[in-house]
């Protein structure tokens, strides 16, 4: 009987404990990531693969029948975070060169001021920052702009890819109809 009232009392106590807990509540954006060379971790694992260059992690919104440029999602001519949430990040694992500039190896916030025609791409030393909310020019390390290309199709997640192109690794952003791509050397 002891047993029995134990069991009982545990199973209570455990009830009570794992519904008092906060659980985070599942992201509208997820947050994604990803590497240069494209599909790094699982080709370190066979071996395959040449030295890791870079990596990028962005919450991607979706459109959701939404108008996303120009709008009060993302304006034009001011600073966005290139995602949702918390600002993108990359890291460098090696030296790169942007814009003709030395970028050293590290971590970095990705901000970007979209228009029409261009978009111009910020590298930032501040990281670990939510949105663009606090975002501080006075610690950009360098900036670039590249010319907007129109998609026939729209993208419904803001989706950021690597897309290499002789020497040059472009670092390509695709969301509703619009598309650039910030070029990045090693």
């Amino acid at each position: 009987m002891i047993k029995y009232v134990l069991m009982a009392a545990m199973s209570f106590f455990f009830h009570i404990a794992a519904n008092s807990q906060s659980w985070i509540p599942v992201d509208k954006s997820p947050m994604d990531q990803i590497y240069f060379p494209v599909d790094y971790p699982s080709k370190k694992i066979r071996g395959t693969s040449e030295p890791l260059r870079m990596r990028v992690i962005y919450s991607r919104p979706a459109k959701n029948n939404r108008k996303i440029f120009n709008s009060d999602i993302v304006p034009y001519g001011k600073v966005w975070r290139l995602g949702a949430n918390e600002a993108t990040e990359i890291q460098f694992f090696t030296p790169a060169v942007i814009g003709g500039k030395k970028v050293p190896a590290g971590r970095y916030t990705v901000y970007c001021i979209p228009t029409e025609k261009e978009w111009t791409f910020i590298l930032n030393k501040d990281t670990d920052a939510w949105g663009a909310f606090n975002y501080d020019a006075t610690k950009d390390v360098v900036r670039v702009s590249a010319p907007v290309e129109e998609l026939k199709d729209p993208i419904e997640f803001l989706t950021i890819d690597f897309e290499k192109s002789g020497s040059t690794v472009n670092l390509a952003i695709e969301w509703d109809q619009k598309k650039a791509s910030l070029p990045i050397n090693f």
